[in-house]
Formats: C-alpha cells, structure tokens, sequence
C-alpha cells in the first residue's frame, strides 16, 4: 500500500513518462505508418529514475519494468495507465511486464500467463504474430528490423542458416529475399511452431524451408557430419542457456569463439555471417579466426527508435569467410 508521498511521486513519474512518449511518438508514427511499421519503441530508460521500456504494437502498448532487485508493485501499473491516458490507449490494450535485469538462464519463452492470444502486425511487407501477454518477449525484436532487411538483400540464391531462430522472423526475410533454401534452428518448440505460423502467413512453402528442433552446437555437430553446409548464416544467441543435452551453461562472454567455430564448419568460403547479442558489455574476441574481412555493423542495424545514450540495445558483426 502506497502512502501519500510515494502516490504522489510515482504520479509525478508517470506524467513525465506520458509527456516523454507523446512526443516521440508523433515523431515516429507517422512516419513508421507510411513504412507499414507496426511495431517500434516509443521509450527506453531515458530518465534514470523511471526504468521502463514502452513499445508500440499497432494500437497496443507494451510497458516493461526494469527490475534489479526488488520493485514496488504498484508502480508500474501507475506508469502504464499515465501512458494509455497520454495516447488514448485502452486499458485492454495495455500490457504490463517485469525485465529482470543480469543473468537470466535462458528463459526466453518461460510463460507469464496462458491466454494464447495472437495479434498481427506488419513490418514492411511482411506480416508476424505477436503474443503480448504470455511471454516477457513478444514473439518480434523490432531492434532488428534494419539487420533484417539486409539478409534479405544479402539472401539470393543462398542457403541460409538461421540459429537460435526464435519465431522465424529472419528466415522469412531470407525466403523473400530468394534464398535457394533456409534451415532454421532452436531447442523450443515453441518457438519454431510459432515460426511455422509466420511463414504461413507470408507464403513461403515449408519445402525447402525447414524447422529444426535442436539444440544448436548438436544441429552444427550434425550438419557437420552430414556434410551441410551454408554460405548464408544468421547467429543471434541469448546472453545464458543451459544445454539440455549436456546440462552445460552457456556464457556467451565465454562460450562464443566455441560456438563461432562450430559455425564456420558448416560454411562454405565466401560466405557471411551475421553474428550478434545483446549482452551489455560484450567484447569479440576473434583470435585464431581467419575472417576474409570482420567488421561492427551496430550503427548499421540498431534502427531509429532504439537509439540511446545510456545503452546499446545490441551488437552486431558482419563476418565474411
């Protein structure tokens, strides 16, 4: 139960969260509109002491809680009504969640609720489902919306691999792009029944396109062996995992010139890859790699609307074989 003085100044903050959101998003909408962008950021920790995220998902409003230790439970329903007021949201279109904040162990797609409620937003030309209310992520990482677009253009007459693919989202870029085939992979099925929905929603066959339930280093052992390989990869993995079938963490600080080396078994010379995280913090370390060319191409990838001074949303490489 809040007393006066937190009511007050927790009002005080969701005025000053509302104000902050109404102007970025008249800079934005209108211009995302004519883009067929239905998803994008309309907040982003910019005031130290409101430490929340706000998205806009086409006529939904999507405020996240920043949690390091332990939170006030009213706050941020305070703050997700101040901002449904600022931009004549209802309140059924308001959706409230907790980010914890450091090492999370790889619990991407661990339920909140149960409702099972899909909507579809458009990027581009392209149409996705988003679950707003089960999972902390949503199904789409519109941060990656520029890195996307250029797999697609990157994708024609490529086999593509798509790791950690989540919902497909890449791998449907890559198929509209005229890649020869795509192979995406993840450990969640989940995830890749939820890539099967995206793809049927932007026509691309499951012949030539298939979903692999796997954990990744035992799909690139496999796909090793078996002698496939790629000249198209796309490599995105959480920050902490937990390998089912060998009960090891993944630390991708730690782990990742391991996991780049499975990777380049499988792909062919010439090719390219797109590795990135969203690991605060993270440094490269390719010693040992025999990279044709290496370059950071975060300014590249990170779009408008993700852009702030305390934080980098991710990181991203673009790594040519």
């Amino acid at each position: 139960m809040l007393d006066g003085r937190q009511q007050e100044r927790f009002e005080r903050q969701g005025e000053m969260l509302a104000n902050r959101v109404k102007k970025r998003f008249k800079h934005l909408h209108k211009r995302f509109a004519r883009e067929d962008i239905d998803v994008f950021r309309l907040y982003d920790g910019d005031i130290p002491e409101i430490r929340a995220a706000v998205d806009w998902y086409a006529g939904h409003l999507v405020v996240a809680e920043y949690v390091r230790r332990q939170s006030v439970p009213e706050w941020l329903p305070i703050m997700g009504a101040a901002v449904a007021r600022g931009l004549a949201v209802p309140a059924d279109k308001v959706h409230l969640k907790n980010r914890q904040t450091g090492k999370q162990d790889g619990k991407r797609y661990e339920r909140l609720a149960r409702t099972d409620q899909k909507i579809a937003v458009k990027e581009r030309d392209f149409t996705f489902q988003v679950n707003l209310n089960d999972y902390v992520d949503t199904g789409l990482f519109s941060d990656h919306r520029n890195t996307r677009q250029m797999v697609r253009d990157m994708a024609a007459g490529r086999d593509f691999l798509n790791l950690y693919c989540y919902t497909g989202t890449f791998s449907c870029y890559a198929a509209r792009g005229g890649a020869r085939t795509t192979v995406s992979v993840d450990r969640s099925r989940t995830a890749l029944d939820w890539a099967r929905q995206n793809m049927g929603l932007n026509a691309i066959p499951e012949e030539g396109h298939p979903l692999v339930q796997s954990g990744t280093l035992a799909y690139l052992e496999d796909a090793r062996a078996a002698g496939r390989t790629f000249d198209l990869a796309v490599v995105d993995p959480p920050s902490y995992s937990s390998d089912r079938a060998g009960n090891r963490d993944f630390d991708i600080a730690r782990d990742h010139p391991r996991l780049l080396a499975a990777v380049l078994q499988v792909m062919r010379p010439g090719g390219t890859l797109i590795f990135s995280t969203n690991h605060q913090g993270f440094e490269l370390r390719l010693e040992g790699f025999a990279f044709s060319q290496a370059a950071e191409i975060t300014a590249r990838t990170i779009p408008e609307d993700y852009r702030c001074k305390h934080k980098t949303i991710h990181r991203c490489w673009r790594l040519e074989i």
